[in-house]
């Protein structure tokens, strides 16, 4: 049975894990060091390492895998296998492996090169999304193709539906694809760089909602970062966080960001392109609710008129 090292990180790489576990015989999995989480700054494990643990499988965590990298070669894998792992992997360690050094990336590479494509796909209004299953290289998200597998992004797809329906891809694709690279007949197909873009990872100020943008902007950023990081606004100094919406009508406003309607299970704000209205929210110091709870417990008629900065 073929020796396996697996090097991934986040909730997404878990059901690749399991499906590997379950077909070869994986003798070490790498992931990032423990972080501590929440208010009370408890260390955590991340999913990858509970997962290994569950299965009895050693589990090495390197600050710094440029350098600490003896400890993979050690095991002697026959391949390693990357998914969002969150390091740059040496090229020592990319040349060690008889099979080489695969990656499952949630993208149709050579679009959606880096950290956050999932997001990307649905903030900049892609109509389809995929897994590629490729050769790992000294650059990002670089080398050659394998294998894909596309997937339609629905207007209902928010983050969390595209991330969990792309984790079970990157399972099945990449189960499908190892006895290709096994046997030695996979493709090998060269990215082109002409068509490159990049999904590098969401920074703090990408989450804040631009009013001034269309309407289809503002639905797309909401549902991108639902339910986390979650995009948000700010209503009377305070953050209000936005997990979903539906666009409402098209109609020319002189000022973006103002609340123009209330409906029962929504609020309507003043886009470029006409109205979004809000359905799902998390005022500051709140539970996460439906707007129309949240109408619940104001003054509805205060509301109007507001400005959403």
């Amino acid at each position: 049975m073929k020796r396996v090292v697996f090097m991934g990180t986040p909730d997404f790489a878990v059901p690749i894990l399991e499906g590997l576990i379950d077909n070869y015989e994986v003798v070490l999995v790498v992931s990032q060091p423990d972080k501590k989480v929440g208010r009370k700054q408890i260390l955590t494990p991340t999913p990858v390492k509970r997962k290994a643990l569950e299965y009895g499988i050693e589990v090495y965590q390197p600050e710094k895998i440029k350098i600490e990298y003896q400890k993979i070669i050690d095991s002697n894998p026959d391949i390693i296998v990357t998914c969002a792992y969150g390091q740059i992997i040496p090229k020592e360690l990319l040349d060690f492996p008889r099979y080489g050094c695969i990656n499952v990336h949630a993208s149709l590479l050579p679009k959606l090169r880096g950290g956050a494509p999932i997001h990307k796909a649905i903030i900049d209004g892609y109509s389809e999304t995929g897994i590629t299953i490729m050769y790992m290289d000294v650059a990002m998200d670089s080398g050659d193709i394998i294998s894909q597998e596309k997937t339609i992004i629905k207007e209902e797809d928010n983050l969390e539906r595209l991330h969990d329906r792309l984790s079970l891809m990157g399972k099945y694709l990449l189960l499908k694809t190892l006895p290709s690279i096994f046997e030695g007949t996979n493709e090998r197909i060269p990215q082109d760089i002409n068509e490159v873009t990049y999904a590098y990872n969401i920074k703090r100020e990408e989450e804040h909602i631009d009013f001034n943008k269309s309407a289809i902007e503002v639905f797309n950023l909401i549902r991108g970062l639902s339910p986390v990081p979650s995009a948000f606004t700010i209503l009377d100094g305070e953050e209000l966080k936005v997990y979903s919406s539906r666009i409402g009508i098209k109609k020319e406003y002189e000022n973006c960001g103002k609340i123009v309607n209330i409906y029962k299970d929504g609020i309507g704000v003043s886009t470029k392109t006409g109205e979004i209205i809000l359905t799902e929210v998390k005022p500051f110091g709140k539970k996460r609710m439906l707007v129309r709870d949240y109408l619940n417990g104001v003054n509805k008629d205060e509301l109007i008129g507001k400005i959403l900065k």
